[in-house]
C-alpha cells in the first residue's frame, strides 16, 4: 500500500515539475516538415472540414526555424498555436513572439493571444491584450501582458481573411522580465503619429489604451471617445494644434501634443 501511494506521489510529483514557468522557444530545435505538431509540449489545434489543400502547422527552414500557420482553402477559421503547459500565470509575466505575413499571401489576419484550460478545446480560450493586425510580410514584435488566470496553456490564435494567408511565428518568449511596468506610463514608451490622410491617430503603446480626450490649443475639449486598435478618429477636427491625454487599461493618463493639416 504505502508503495502504490509512494508512486501515486511521484507521478504527481513529475506532473507539476511538467509545468513550464517560463519560454523560450526558437523552434531550431524542431523537427521540419508538415506532420510536426505535437512535439516537445507543443501542439496546434486546426479548423476542420473538407478544405483541399488542407489547414497545416507546419515548422520550416533547416538551422534557423519557424513556424507556419497555413489556412488552405478557408478562410475566416482560426488556427491555434498552443505552448506546453505552463503553471497557472501569476499576472507577473508577459509572452512576445515575432510574427509576419508569409511572402505571396493574398490577405491579412488577426493575432489575439490567450489563455486555455485545456490544449485541445478551443472553447475554453480566453482572449488577453487586444487583437494585433498583421498586415505585412515585416516581421514584426509583438508583446502581449498575461493577466493572472486558472488556464494552463498559452495560445496565439492566427485568424486570416482570406484562404492562403500564411502567417510566420518565432521567437516566442514568456517570462517575468517582458512584463510591462505598469508604472511606466508616459511619454517615453505612449507614441503617436496622424495618419497620412489626417483623419487618424495610431498610438504605439506597450500597455494597451482605452480612451482619449483631445483639446484645443484653448483648452475647450473638442472630442472624445474609446482608443480602438490603437487608433483614434479625428476626421472632425480642423486644421491646427491640439493636445491629447490618453488613458490606459488601468486608468492612466499620459498627455502629448498633435499637429492636424
Amino acid at each position: 500500500m504505502k508503495a502504490k501511494l509512494f508512486l501515486a506521489a511521484s507521478l504527481f510529483a513529475i506532473t507539476v515539475n511538467a509545468q513550464l514557468s517560463s519560454i523560450n522557444e526558437n523552434f531550431d530545435g524542431f523537427t521540419a516538415g508538415n506532420t510536426t505538431f505535437p512535439q516537445n509540449g507543443w501542439s496546434a489545434v486546426l479548423p476542420t472540414g473538407p478544405f483541399p489543400p488542407q489547414p497545416m502547422m507546419i515548422v520550416i527552414g533547416s538551422t534557423d526555424k519557424a513556424v507556419q500557420a497555413y489556412p488552405g482553402s478557408s478562410a475566416n477559421l482560426p488556427l491555434y498555436l498552443i505552448t506546453p503547459q505552463i503553471v497557472a500565470p501569476a499576472g507577473d509575466k508577459a509572452i512576445s513572439l515575432d510574427a509576419g505575413l508569409v511572402a505571396s499571401s493574398p490577405g491579412t489576419t488577426t493575432i489575439q493571444i490567450g489563455v486555455a484550460s485545456s490544449p485541445t478545446d478551443m472553447t475554453t480560450f480566453v482572449a488577453v491584450g487586444a487583437p494585433i493586425q498583421i498586415t505585412s510580410t515585416t516581421i514584426q514584435n509583438i508583446k502581449v501582458d498575461v493577466p493572472a488566470s486558472s488556464g494552463t496553456y498559452l495560445v496565439i490564435r492566427h485568424t486570416p481573411t482570406a484562404a492562403h494567408t500564411a502567417l510566420q511565428i518565432d521567437n516566442v518568449k514568456y517570462d517575468t522580465n517582458l512584463a510591462v511596468n505598469e508604472g511606466a506610463f508616459n511619454n517615453n514608451n505612449v507614441k503617436l503619429a496622424v495618419s497620412a490622410d489626417n483623419s487618424t491617430l495610431r498610438f504605439v503603446s506597450p500597455i494597451a489604451l482605452s480612451s482619449a480626450k483631445v483639446y484645443s490649443a484653448a483648452g475647450q475639449l473638442t472630442t472624445e471617445g474609446k482608443i480602438t486598435d490603437y487608433t483614434f478618429d479625428i476626421n472632425r477636427l480642423k486644421t491646427g494644434v491640439y493636445f491629447i491625454v490618453i488613458e490606459n487599461k488601468n486608468g492612466q493618463t499620459v498627455k502629448s501634443k498633435f499637429i492636424k493639416k
